[in-house]
């Protein structure tokens, strides 16, 4: 959701080529104007030179009277999300600064990609077939990319980093500002370590820590992210409901383009949600909704279903678990079994593939750093970020109420906070960004639905799928109308009050789920505003009083809007509510 709201932001140009030093591309994605695209030619692996890669990367230039020299160069995070697709964003967001956004080696946007849908359709598997063997997907994967030349040892966080400090050499920034975002932080505190003079300042958004065992922490972190959420019973009890008797779920195979019904327990559903808590429009919602399947909602599954599938296809895996397998698996325990399917598939991943653990590099940086974290992030909590946040040198945190990962995405607060901090870095750790007019504290992004806010149905998700769902509401509706219209000119009181009250009833209905809409319309995965409820018996009251016109005068106008009337409410009470 997120993402297609960034791609709206962007400006749609034909592509700007690239410099003379670097490989020329056009932009793959939608960028703004004044926008430089390209590759980057780096060697897979240092310490071996010969092979090489590609890098893209993209360069907004600034337009701006008042443009500084020192651009902000961002990286997404993943490992293996693709980073130049918030080009557009970004340069709205530093509008007087040159914008630099780079891929990792083996993502989207840089060649060779390394996907890796054999451990992708393993994963999904694991929603048909608990039995899915993800090791031996991940060595037919391993297997393929070894034949198209692929060295996995060059897919690594060292070599990510020297990509980043070569791209500043080669495009001739003397300093720049780095901003990281979740694993990405992790690439931009060792660019500072690894280039102290080609650094002007340091934004960690969702900061990962080389220390933090991640694996050995994913448990504990959404527990504590449940917690503080006030849900830790209703969510233990939806957990223990679906462990005993999993719930059937239709839902699509994204790789295949096939429906098939997904098999899900409580275990699956609370990996599920650690991934879905990352967003703040999420986090808003998750009271009714964890609620709502405590008590045995299976309907509100089919969301959460399909956000397996959307996960699936964001990432390259095949980079992802080179990274994770090289850089983080080794530091952490794993002396007890995850109830998270993705904590565990990965392990199998890594355990498949025998990659070397790579050498700890224990980053730190002189340059001025400002550390963003979520309140109810459960990737990167706030718990792990904030210590590591205070043992840097010249480093400050702060903590944005309401908010998951990736903070800077959604909460315009935070990303105030950040201008600021770029624009004047050097206030030292106690500093507060003086410019930023907002206080984190009060700068939650929607408003928590609870249990009692929202009616609980699956109708308004699967209409959002298939909008034709709808046509009973928008028939009711418009034969309302009509009624009303020729009951008034005919001076038909009795059938003109009937599409009156039918016409009242779907106004009603459609301003209160405009006003859900308006405040968070992922509350529509729950269900009907509440408010909505009672407006039932203004339908109940036309269906009535259509009757009482049919029996007064019968003819075929009021037959039909009898039925209409009928029709509608076996509808709305037998499927929508």
């Amino acid at each position: 959701m997120i993402i297609r709201v960034l791609l709206a932001l962007a400006l749609s140009v034909p592509p700007v080529m690239g410099p003379d030093d670097v490989g020329k591309s056009a932009c793959p994605v939608a960028v703004p104007d004044h926008t430089t695209c390209g590759f980057l030619v780096v060697p897979e692996r240092r310490d071996t030179p010969g092979k090489t890669l590609k890098v893209g990367y993209a360069v907004h230039t600034s337009t701006a009277k008042d443009r500084k020299p020192d651009p902000v160069v961002y990286m997404s995070g993943g490992p293996a999300s693709a980073s130049m697709q918030l080009t557009g964003f970004l340069s709205q967001m530093f509008p007087d600064r040159d914008v630099v956004t780079v891929e990792q080696r083996g993502s989207k946007y840089s060649q060779p990609t390394l996907g890796c849908p054999e451990t992708a359709e393993a994963m999904l598997d694991r929603l048909r077939e608990p039995s899915a063997d993800v090791g031996a997907a991940a060595l037919k994967c391993r297997e393929r990319l070894r034949q198209q030349g692929v060295d996995l040892r060059g897919y690594t966080t060292k070599e990510i980093t020297a990509d980043v400090v070569q791209l500043r050499t080669t495009l001739g920034y003397p300093t720049w500002n780095l901003f990281g975002v979740s694993y990405s932080t992790r690439v931009m505190m060792d660019v500072a370590a690894a280039d102290p003079a080609g650094v002007r300042s340091v934004v960690l958004d969702s900061y990962l820590p080389e220390n933090v065992g991640w694996y050995d922490d994913a448990d504990r972190n959404l527990t504590d992210t449940v917690a503080k959420l006030g849900l830790r019973e209703p969510f233990e009890a939806m957990v223990t409901r679906l462990n005993a008797r999993p719930a059937r779920v239709p839902t699509t195979d994204p790789l295949l383009g096939t429906g098939f019904t997904a098999r899900l327990t409580g275990d699956d559903v609370a990996t599920i949600m650690a991934e879905a808590l990352h967003e703040a429009d999420v986090i808003a919602v998750a009271p009714a909704l964890i609620d709502a399947l405590g008590k045995g909602h299976d309907e509100l599954l089919r969301p959460l279903a399909d956000a397996v599938g959307d996960g699936l296809v964001s990432h390259e895996f095949g980079l992802y678990h080179a990274v994770q397998c090289q850089d983080e698996v080794p530091t952490n325990t794993f002396t007890t079994k995850s109830r998270l399917f993705t904590v565990n598939s990965d392990k199998a991943v890594c355990d498949a593939w025998k990659l070397p653990k790579s050498a700890a590099v224990n980053a730190t940086t002189k340059a001025p750093v400002l550390v963003v974290g979520g309140q109810y992030d459960p990737t990167t909590p706030t718990r792990t970020s904030e210590p590591a946040a205070k043992a840097l040198p010249n480093a400050r945190f702060v903590e944005f109420a309401g908010t998951g990962h990736a903070v800077f995405l959604v909460n315009g607060c935070a990303r105030r906070h950040i201008l600021a901090f770029v624009d004047t870095p050097s206030g030292g750790a106690a500093a507060t960004p003086a410019s930023a007019p907002c206080s984190p504290e009060q700068a939650a992004v929607y408003p928590r639905l609870n249990p009692a806010d929202v009616r609980v149905t699956g109708a308004p998700y699967q209409i959002s799928l298939s909008p034709w769902l709808a046509a009973p509401f928008a028939l009711f509706a418009l034969v309302s109308l009509i009624q009303f219209v020729t009951g008034a000119l005919k001076g038909r009181a009795l059938a003109a009050f009937a599409g009156l009250t039918g016409t009242a009833f779907t106004g009603l209905v459609g301003a209160a789920v405009w006003s859900l809409v308006q405040e968070n319309e992922t509350a529509l995965a729950v269900g009907l505003p509440a408010s909505a409820w009672p407006y039932t018996w203004v339908a109940v009251g036309s269906a009535v009083l259509t009757l009482g016109a049919l029996a007064r005068r019968p003819g075929q106008p009021q037959a039909v809007s009898a039925v209409t009337a009928a029709g509608f409410l076996v509808w709305w009470f037998a499927w929508v509510l």
